[in-house]
């Protein structure tokens, strides 16, 4: 009996560590144009715990989607990546960023025109500034066009109204959706998985 609480006690102390281990979460805020296109892209990132769709680099506080849509507020649409370190480096999904728009474009994305639609990364320290710096310097090399990507401190990340959370997933049919979406995801899964057999052959 006298190795009962010594038994209790590893075994809280075991789980405690699991938890940790398995709570470990970091989190990178990018901006590529519309947040449902950037949010659909990085849902299906291996290692990336959840993406939440929000604004942020601007001087109104606490901003609507009609406010941003005015232009005047200095906001871009962006996400918060939350994601497993263990699984997916920041160098991943910084990389992966060149990959989901196209970070070239003056003033918007595709169709959607405006300094909200501009490109971005906003950094939370110092190693997130440079990781971004880096993996900016080494897309340059291989995009012909100048990159024209913001990269910025992050001063707050407003999370945007609950229709925008996980528009596409929701959404499927709707046109942008199925016209703009769809086709992106459809080649990023292509490419993912292309990445997984190519690293199963090493």
């Amino acid at each position: 009996m006298k190795r009962l609480p010594l038994l209790i006690g590893a075994f809280a102390l075991l789980s405690s560590l699991m938890h940790a281990a398995e709570s470990k979460t970091e989190s990178l805020v990018v901006g590529g144009g519309c947040f449902w296109c950037t949010e659909a892209a990085y849902e299906i990132l291996p290692g990336v715990k959840d993406v939440v769709s929000g604004y942020a680099g601007g001087h109104v506080p606490n901003p609507t989607y009609e406010q941003i849509g005015t232009k005047k507020t200095g906001h871009a649409e962006v996400i918060k990546i939350d994601y497993d370190p263990a699984v997916v480096s920041l160098e991943k999904l910084l990389e992966y960023f060149w990959q989901v728009h196209n970070p070239t474009q003056v003033g918007g994305q595709g169709n959607d025109i405006g300094p909200q639609y501009r490109s971005v990364i906003l950094y939370a320290k110092s190693a997130q500034k440079e990781a971004a710096e880096k993996s900016k310097a080494a897309a340059a090399k291989v995009l012909r066009d100048p990159i024209t990507t913001e990269i910025a401190p992050l001063e707050k990340f407003w999370v945007a109204e609950k229709y925008h959370q996980d528009y596409f997933r929701l959404n499927p049919k709707a046109g942008y959706c199925a016209y703009v979406i769809a086709p992106k995801v459809k080649k990023l899964k292509g490419q993912i998985e292309a990445e997984k057999k190519a690293g199963g052959k090493e």
